[in-house]
């Protein structure tokens, strides 16, 4: 009996060693080794370095969401400072004698991914718009008298319900989606496929780990993207925010006050002010995202609110005071949210009809696609093969979203006694399809379209809730469509990276599920940091946060209609609805030529409320970049995300310094200022 058992031992073991040897061989087809599996995917010291530079993110953008609203793509650098920060330890612990786990590929998206999970609250969970807008400042900048806008349509933010609202809203994205991830992987290979950051996250880490095959191309490949940046670029800007705080007493003070135009051109928010976030925010962004946010200022603060304002007296009284939502104020925000609609609209039904002749067409073509599939490349089907290896049993995705839906079911009527439990779960039933859709589009056109399905729900609940709770549930409902479909597209971007870079899709979950808890308590916490320390919502200070108004004023305009617009504001609205559609309809229809400088129009809009000081920094950031690659194009494009990420972390890390000085009382010692020769 024992020689049968240990016959059968021997027999299975070389069935796994045939196996094993079978799998080495299908995995050298395509150039790879024998992959790790998820467990060995997800590390400790991989879990640190994402906490760490979620953290760094987060801070970083919740300062750009409540400056200005614009929030740059980062994922590739995160991608190449989870590298430099696992490398670096990895050559300490081996100076120290110890022999550290190979760094891989693998483990690298896993930071990247857990880092990005954890930052994408701090920008997508409203800090800057709806949860803001739900405070007194913007409810007494919106118009105490506006109708509508009544007295019990605000509330005190805090951190408790805060981050209670974040782990009910966003854990039922990480869910919804998971069926359908072998669809989402022949997004991959749809001819409408643009460059995304995932493709270049797959590029830029394959280079990273080529460069790490020997100590001489790791230490060219390192010190020239990071060891030259961030010594020689990150440090002074630093330095340079931190000279700036001294000479910043008063709003109006410092550096960043400089007239550089002249007095007339600052009176009009036209001057660069030295801030480096942004400049650095322009290296990254296209040059049609500078060229459009310049585009905007010029026709806002340019041209359209100098003779606007001339006409106090006629078209507006002219003894409201400067915030007032019947005067000046009241046309830059609801100007601003006519071009967001018009853009959202367009793109909304564009991405609608492109997913419908998709589908569509798969349909009608279904054979040929069967017969065409065998001869698709050999690496594809093995990324596919490999990726199927460790998947997600379905049990777990159907179980997480029923359980977390019906927490959201039961908590948010509790926490907002102005959201009804039903209008939750006609929301949650209607997800899938709502995910599913806003996924699909993105892998077809590379646009993330969830603040446009969180705008819906904010109009539909507004409307439904009626005058007393209208806002309150608008705001808040827009918050769950919107976080439900940003996170799941996340997720859904995330599986796309693990399968160009054949990571385990389970630790692609996991460490969305660590990332997103992370984010969860990160971001209400970065985010006092802000508020507390400074005048957030200040249409004047610093950090204006401009969406938080916009999106008050949309729930207004569920509420009450375009009774809520003061005089004239409608016609001028709808001028500016038509002119968004036709240009992104021009972009489109005419020639590639001429179409691809056709301006952004939800671009445009941001500088209506905020100023053209930013989109000055930005132009210039992209002047470097256009300059740099006129000169070595090769250089340009491997220094310059390094660069970039050196000056927005550089002064981004400056707000916690600055902050905790402002938290103590402790104010700049000197005013800068500059005044007219004639004065």
């Amino acid at each position: 009996m024992e020689e049968v058992m240990k016959m059968d031992e021997r027999e299975m073991g070389k069935e796994e060693k045939d196996k094993e040897e079978i799998d080495e061989e299908k995995d050298g087809e395509v150039g790879v080794t024998r992959l790790p599996p998820w467990t060995k995917q997800v590390t400790i010291r991989g879990v640190v370095a994402s906490g760490l530079l979620g953290v760094i993110y987060s801070i970083i953008a919740m300062k750009l969401n409540l400056t200005t609203g614009l929030s740059p793509n980062l994922n590739v650098s995160a991608a190449l400072l989870a590298f430099v920060f696992i490398r670096t330890w990895t050559k300490l612990v081996e100076k120290a004698g110890f022999r550290p786990l190979p760094f891989t590929k693998q483990e690298n998206t896993m930071i990247q991914t857990c880092a990005v999970a954890c930052y994408s609250i701090a920008i997508g969970g409203g800090f800057g718009s709806y949860l803001l807008g739900l405070n007194k400042t913007t409810y007494e900048l919106a118009g105490v008298n506006t109708v509508g806008n009544t007295a019990a349509s605000y509330r005190e933010l805090q951190i408790g319900w805060m981050t209670a609202y974040l782990f009910v809203v966003c854990f039922v994205g990480l869910f919804v989606l998971v069926p359908l991830r072998k669809v989402r992987l022949t997004i991959n290979q749809l001819k409408a496929k643009q460059l995304t950051s995932s493709l270049v996250v797959d590029t830029d880490l394959s280079r990273l780990h080529a460069f790490a095959d020997t100590d001489n191309r790791l230490q060219l490949g390192i010190s020239k993207w990071y060891g030259d940046c961030c010594p020689n670029k990150w440090i002074p800007y630093k330095r340079r925010s931190d000279g700036q705080w001294f000479y910043g007493a008063k709003e109006s003070c410092g550096f960043n006050q400089f007239p550089t135009f002249g007095l007339l051109a600052w009176k009009h928010t036209f001057y660069f002010d030295f801030s480096m976030t942004y400049v650095g925010t322009g290296m990254i962004c296209s040059h049609l995202v500078s060229l459009s946010l310049l585009l905007g200022a010029v026709l806002s603060w340019g041209v359209m609110w100098p003779l606007i304002n001339k006409l106090q007296g006629s078209w507006f009284p002219d003894n409201l005071p400067e915030d007032s939502m019947q005067g000046l104020n009241g046309y830059k925000v609801f100007i601003s949210i006519a071009l967001i609609f018009g853009d959202g609209f367009y793109n909304f039904f564009k991405v609608l009809l492109i997913i419908l002749i998709n589908v569509h067409g798969r349909m009608k073509h279904k054979a040929v696609l069967d017969i065409d599939g065998k001869s698709k490349a050999t690496s594809i089907l093995k990324q596919n093969e490999l990726f199927e290896r460790e998947s997600i049993p379905m049990w777990i995705a159907g179980s997480g979203y029923l359980v977390f839906s019906l927490i959201s079911v039961i908590a948010l009527p509790i926490m907002f006694h102005e959201i009804k439990w039903y209008y939750i779960v006609v929301a949650y039933i209607l997800a899938p399809s709502l995910a599913f859709c806003n996924a699909y589009g993105a892998g077809l056109t590379d646009m993330n379209m969830a603040y446009n399905y969180g705008k819906v729900a904010l109009f539909v609940l507004a409307g439904l809730a009626g005058k007393k709770y209208g806002v309150v549930a608008g705001l808040v409902g827009c918050g769950v469509i919107k976080s439900m479909a940003l996170v799941s597209c996340t997720l859904m971007q995330d599986l796309k990276t693990a399968h160009l870079t054949m990571t385990s899709p389970r630790s692609m979950l996991i460490s969305q599920a660590i990332g997103t808890t992370i984010g969860c308590v990160v971001a209400p916490l970065s985010f006092f940091l802000f508020y507390k320390a400074f005048d957030v919502g200040n249409p004047n200070g610093e950090y204006k946060a401009p969406y938080a108004l916009i999106y008050r004023n949309m729930a207004i305009l569920g509420v009450e209609g375009f009774s809520a617009l003061p005089r004239h504001c409608l016609q001028l609205c709808c001028g500016f609805f038509a002119f968004a559609v036709a240009v992104d309809l021009a972009r489109d229809l005419i020639p590639p030529k001429v179409g691809k400088w056709m301006p952004l129009p939800m671009v445009m809009a941001v500088p209506f409320l905020v100023g053209g000081y930013f989109a000055i920094d930005m132009c210039v950031g992209s002047l470097v970049v256009f300059l740099w690659h006129r000169m070595n194009s090769k250089e340009a494009e491997l220094m310059v995300p390094a660069v970039a990420s050196g000056l927005i972390c550089g002064e981004g890390l400056w707000s916690l310094p600055a902050s905790l000085l402002a938290l103590a009382k402790v104010n700049p010692p000197i005013c800068m200022t500059f005044l007219s020769g004639k004065a």
